[in-house]
């Protein structure tokens, strides 16, 4: 396949990350035609009309919006954002009620003007939200998957490369598994450039520790806590993550990315979706096989498994 020419994305959702993903895929020229939907109107109206106002700063792309279905029609991404928002001390699985109940009035309706979209979940708790209606929708897994720890892993290769002294795509490192908090790096075959992580000499001339790293990863764990706390939700970089991963799509790009399709015998775990290092093109997402992983990382990643299976097993009906 090729780069989608007369590209639309729509972004279902008005609220902070929405309208940041809109925002975002509208400075970057993600998509020929930017759409935002959301049943709430004046919301959604207002929103678009900011955005519009600034087109003259941002390119070719065009921004449209509203509350009537027919704004999604003709796109061939969908990005879900809509949904309550995480609180304060909440995990992302306590929503995990009330925004399945929002998905699978939603997606009926969405399927019913875009059939044969990519479908990205960014709605909270994404990875639990993806089975449930990957599993309602019938869509092919590669079509239907979530943003996962795209995000999860741009936060650690930042505070990887602010230690190392290096650029942030300097640094070769993924979080794998649920977004949240089973979440975890692959430290086995993380790399500053081809250096070993534990290898690299850093501007103090020092080297990190495994107990260092292990600070780290909690750190990027608990970073959307700590951005919640201080101002009650995060969007501007999730915005930015979601319009990276339009770009893959629409462009064909086949590029690598740590996003979370529903699982299929992938190192032993089916049914489930969690983030592993996927080829994300026009097709969709499809998991790497051959992502290798040490003893200790195979069994963190079983148990994020189970933790998130045993979610979407209280969902169902």
């Amino acid at each position: 396949m090729a780069a989608i020419e007369n590209s639309k994305v729509t972004i279902v959702g008005a609220g902070s990350v929405g309208s940041s993903a809109a925002y975002a895929a509208l400075i970057r020229g993600s998509a020929r035609h930017v759409a935002l939907y959301d049943i709430a109107t004046a919301k959604v109206e207002a929103e678009v009309l900011d955005l519009a106002h600034g087109t003259q700063f941002t390119g070719s792309s065009d921004i449209i919006g509203g509350s009537d279905l027919s704004v999604v029609e003709g796109s061939q991404v969908v990005v879900i954002t809509a949904g309550a928002k995480q609180n304060p001390g909440q995990t992302r699985i306590e929503l995990a009620g009330v925004n399945a109940r929002i998905m699978a009035s939603m997606m009926p309706d969405l399927l019913s003007v875009a059939p044969d979209a990519v479908y990205v979940l960014v709605t909270n708790p994404c990875d639990v939200l993806t089975v449930l209606a990957q599993e309602q929708t019938g869509l092919p897994p590669e079509r239907i998957f979530a943003s996962g720890t795209v995000l999860d892993t741009s936060r650690l290769r930042w505070k990887l490369g602010k230690r190392a002294g290096v650029s942030t795509s300097s640094v070769h490192a993924y979080i794998v598994g649920e977004h949240g908090d089973t979440e975890f790096p692959l430290w086995s075959k993380a790399t500053i450039g081809s250096v070993p992580i534990l290898d690299w000499v850093t501007p103090a001339g020092d080297r990190m520790t495994t107990d260092e790293l292990d600070q780290i990863a909690i750190d990027v764990r608990d970073a959307a806590y700590k951005v919640i706390l201080g101002k009650g939700a995060t969007n501007y970089a999730i915005g930015l993550s979601s319009a990276r991963i339009i770009e893959a799509i629409l462009n064909d790009e086949h590029a690598v990315m740590p996003v979370s399709p529903v699982l299929q015998d992938f190192h032993g775990v089916s049914g489930v979706a969690l983030s592993v290092p996927s080829i994300v093109s026009a097709k969709g997402a499809s998991p790497i096989r051959e992502t290798p992983f040490d003893a200790r990382e195979l069994e963190l990643f079983h148990a994020s498994a189970d933790a998130l299976r045993e979610v979407a097993d209280s969902l169902r009906p």
